[in-house]
């Protein structure tokens, strides 16, 4: 086991760990409480890879389990499936995954020469904290299983207001770094793949991935259904920019566009 892994399974151990002991403090299990699981769908045109120049229509799923709380509530498409360990209403804490679709030449004819990216996971821990009622920022960081072997950490700061009874609009800043373990599976280009694509061939190292900024339009339909649009743009830059798949084939600017749709779930645990 390498010690990235390590890392994300010991955050893991210490945020199971830090969440029993406060429920015994209480006198009360772990578990029990108030909680919910919100799920949904989301649908959108987005590139066709990372770094393509081309989009399609994809669908992704929506998932997050935590407690109930009276403090603020946001949450983003960009959240990947989470459950909260320790949940202070300001401050939130976790384990978090994602599922990592495999990519080969199917899946565009600029990829063709370069090696297979297997299908895989992330799993790692996220922090989210509420400075105001109405901003959140939420960091995650994730380590590669099976897709490839390295670290991807995104950040994202949300501002939020209603602008309306049942309609929210909310937006913000995102960036993501990434190690090298994850830009060889995904950017690298070797010298046997190299002279089987026609592409320059590169070694990539670690540093920031991509920058942008999203915005949503949430309605909420009911007190557990909601829907909305969002509108999301990134650069690529550093190690993901330089690539000479990136160069040669794709585009530096990636635009997302599309909508979602979650319901909730609340129950209580003795």
């Amino acid at each position: 086991m390498s010690h990235r892994s390590v890392v994300s399974i010991s955050l893991a151990i210490a945020l199971l760990s830090a969440g029993s002991a406060a429920a015994q403090e209480s006198g009360q299990h772990f578990w029990s409480g108030d909680w919910y699981l919100s799920v949904g769908v989301a649908g959108f045109s987005a590139p066709k890879f990372e770094g393509s120049s081309h989009n399609e229509f994809k669908f992704s799923p929506l998932i997050s389990v935590g407690r109930q709380g009276a403090g603020p509530r946001f949450s983003s498409r960009n959240d990947n499936p989470s459950f909260a360990l320790i949940d202070k209403g300001a401050v939130r804490a976790g384990i978090v995954g994602r599922f990592v679709p495999s990519r080969d030449d199917g899946d565009g004819n600029e990829l063709k020469g370069l090696k297979k990216v297997k299908w895989g996971t992330e799993a790692g821990g996220f922090v989210e904290v509420y400075p105001t009622d109405f901003l959140r920022a939420r960091a995650e960081v994730r380590q590669g299983i099976r897709a490839h072997d390295g670290i991807v950490a995104d950040l994202a700061v949300d501002a939020f207001t209603d602008i309306a009874p049942d309609l929210q609009l909310s937006g913000g800043p995102r960036a993501t770094f990434a190690t090298s373990g994850y830009y060889d599976a995904y950017y690298g280009v070797n010298a046997k793949q190299a002279a089987a694509s026609g592409l320059d061939p590169y070694k990539p190292s670690s540093g920031i991935q991509s920058y942008g900024a999203g915005a949503a339009l949430t309605w909420k339909a009911t007190e557990n259904l909601s829907a909305s649009s969002f509108l999301e743009y990134k650069r690529l830059a550093g190690p993901a920019a330089d690539s000479s798949l990136v160069r040669e084939r794709g585009s530096k600017n990636q635009l997302l566009i599309g909508v979602s749709a979650t319901y909730k779930f609340n129950f209580s645990l003795q």
